[in-house]
C-alpha cells in the first residue's frame, strides 16, 4: 500500500496474513481479524506480508443528512475533537462481526444493500461511542504542520513522478532543509525521499504493465525513467522481477 491520505474514513479488515502499516507516525503490524480505522488526513501505508485484506472507504457526511440524533457525534468525529482509535478489535468483541457484515453488503450489492450499509455505519459508530474506543483530541501544532508538508510533499510527487524530481524541490515543499527533510521524511515513510519517489514510480509502471498495450521503453519514460535499463534494474529491485516478467505473470 503507497503512502497516501483521503478526505475519507476508510476501515481496514485483515483476513489473512500480517500488514505492516503506519498510520502517521505509528507503525505497527496487524493480523487476521484485526480491524483498523483510519481517521480522515491520516496518512497511511505499509507493506502486506502474505496478506488478503479488505477496505471500505466512506463519506462520513453521508450519516448526517437529515439525521438531528446523531448530529452531535458525527460532528465530533469530524471536526477531530475525538480521535477514533487505530485498533477497533482490539478491546471489542462487537466489532469484527459489524465490519464484516458491513463488507458483505457492499460486495454482494443485494437489494436493499444501501440501507444495510448505512445501518452498519451507524451500528458501528454507535459501538465505537457506547464501548469508548476513542480519545478526546491534544493537538501538536508541530507535528501537525510537519505531517501537512510530508503530505503536500506527497502530492507532488504523485502529480510530478513522470517529470525530473529533485531533492532540493521537495525539500522545499515540506518548508525544510534537505538534511533535516530527509531524516523526518524517512521517519515518517521508513524510505528516504528518492527511494519513495522511484518506489512510486514503479507501483505506477506496474499498473501501466498490467492494464494497457504499451512497450516497456514507453513506460520507463512515462514513469520519469529516462534510461530504460536503469529502470529494468530499478524495477527488479523494488519487484524481484523483471518488467517483461511481470508482463508475462499477469496472464
Amino acid at each position: 500500500m503507497q503512502y497516501h491520505w483521503h478526505t475519507h474514513y476508510e476501515i481496514i479488515r485483515i483476513i489473512s496474513g500480517s500488514f505492516q502499516l503506519t498510520l502517521d507516525s505509528q507503525t505497527r503490524k496487524y493480523y487476521a481479524g484485526d480491524v483498523i480505522f483510519v481517521t480522515d488526513g491520516v496518512l497511511h501505508g505499509g507493506t502486506p506480508t502474505d496478506c488478503v485484506y479488505e477496505c471500505v472507504v466512506f463519506d462520513l457526511q453521508i450519516l448526517l443528512k437529515n439525521n438531528h440524533a446523531c448530529a452531535k457525534a458525527i460532528h465530533d468525529i469530524m471536526d477531530h475533537r475525538i480521535t477514533i482509535n487505530n485498533l477497533l478489535s482490539e478491546k471489542s468483541e462487537n466489532i469484527l462481526p459489524i465490519v464484516r457484515n458491513l463488507s458483505h453488503a457492499l460486495a454482494a450489492k443485494m437489494q436493499g444493500y444501501e440501507f444495510l450499509t448505512q445501518g452498519y455505519l451507524y451500528q458501528l459508530l454507535g459501538v465505537i461511542l457506547q464501548e469508548h474506543l476513542y480519545e478526546e483530541v491534544v493537538s501538536d501544532k508541530v507535528t501537525t504542520g510537519h505531517l501537512n508538508s510530508i503530505k503536500s510533499v506527497l502530492a507532488y510527487i504523485s502529480d510530478n513522478y513522470s517529470n525530473t524530481v529533485s531533492l532540493d524541490t521537495l525539500a522545499s515543499i515540506a518548508g525544510m532543509n534537505p538534511k533535516y527533510f530527509c531524516r523526518y521524511f524517512r521517519l515518517m515513510t521508513d524510505r528516504t525521499p528518492i527511494d519513495y519517489l522511484n518506489f512510486y514510480r514503479i507501483e505506477c509502471a506496474c499498473e501501466m504493465l498490467s492494464t494497457m498495450d504499451i512497450s516497456i521503453k514507453e513506460v520507463a519514460i512515462s514513469c520519469g525513467f529516462n534510461d530504460e535499463s536503469y529502470f529494468i534494474k530499478t524495477f527488479n529491485k523494488y519487484k524481484g522481477i523483471t518488467p517483461k516478467q511481470f508482463m508475462k505473470k499477469k496472464f
